[in-house]
């Protein structure tokens, strides 16, 4: 088992057949996890009925409601690192992301020395296609605002199309990532950069979704703004690779961090 493609979804009954048949047609060994946050509209039972015809490579957690986009992927990470994935795939349901350009990421870690590789809009040759003027405002405003208060060398912080080594998340105290919307997309990569990970990143073309409703709304904007001061904060007047990193997980790239002994 090396390379899992997380997938958490809320709504995605028109999206969620196709994205998971789309990456299985790859045939390049991905294994995926959606994480559903009790979907009204039956995401989870495709999901299931999906999971008869792909029993060893396709797998469902069910939550209990709408609890974040950060707090699926957390418990995605957590599930991922148990089961021993190498690479670690974060992925929308909605198309936004190109299924095939997950192998572009993997091989950025793979191959090319990244710890983790971002699908990134805003690097030579990414572009963002069918988005309105606002949203690209908003996306394009925010990675500049991001990249100004935090000094963070990442040109797409809030981009969330992306490959981690599973050392990366093995050395992060996923508990004390807070943020739940685009600050916690910003905060895993900061908590990255903090802790002395090569990052990469990798051109896309992000395609807007063509089919379900975007959960994009004022409350994650203003997380965003308001968190990203936050991150910036605890890092200047806090221990923040303390506070972060985990003490019990070795890491090659992160030399100083104490090992204990299993």
């Amino acid at each position: 088992m090396e390379k899992l493609v997380i997938i958490p979804t809320y709504n995605e009954k028109e999206n969620i057949a196709g994205i998971i048949g789309a990456i299985f047609s790859l045939n390049q060994g991905y294994h995926i996890l959606v994480i559903d946050d009790n979907s009204p509209d039956g995401t989870a039972l495709i999901v299931q009925q999906l999971i008869q015809k792909f029993p060893s490579s396709l797998f469902l957690e069910q939550r209990t409601g709408k609890l974040g986009l950060g707090t699926a992927y957390i418990h995605g990470f957590k599930w991922a690192i148990e089961k021993g994935y190498e690479f670690i795939f974060e992925m929308d349901a909605d198309f936004s992301h190109d299924p095939n350009d997950l192998e572009r990421l993997y091989n950025a870690c793979k191959f090319n020395g990244a710890d983790l590789a971002i699908g990134s809009r805003y690097v030579k040759g990414g572009k963002v296609d069918n988005w309105p003027l606002d949203r690209q405002l908003y996306s394009k405003g925010g990675a500049i605002y991001t990249r100004f208060i935090t000094w963070m060398p990442v040109n797409d912080p809030t981009a969330g199309f992306m490959c981690y080594r599973k050392t990366v998340l093995e050395s992060i105290n996923l508990d004390a990532i807070r943020f739940v919307g685009y600050a916690f997309q910003i905060e895993m990569k900061f908590a990255t950069w903090k802790l002395g990970f090569k990052i990469q990143e990798v051109p896309i073309v992000f395609i807007d979704r063509k089919e379900g409703i975007s959960k994009m709304n004022k409350g994650i904007l203003k997380e965003g703004i308001l968190g990203v001061l936050n991150i910036q904060w605890n890092s200047l007047f806090k221990n923040y690779r303390k506070q972060v990193g985990s003490p019990v997980v070795k890491s090659s790239t992160f030399p100083e961090q104490k090992v204990a002994s299993k």
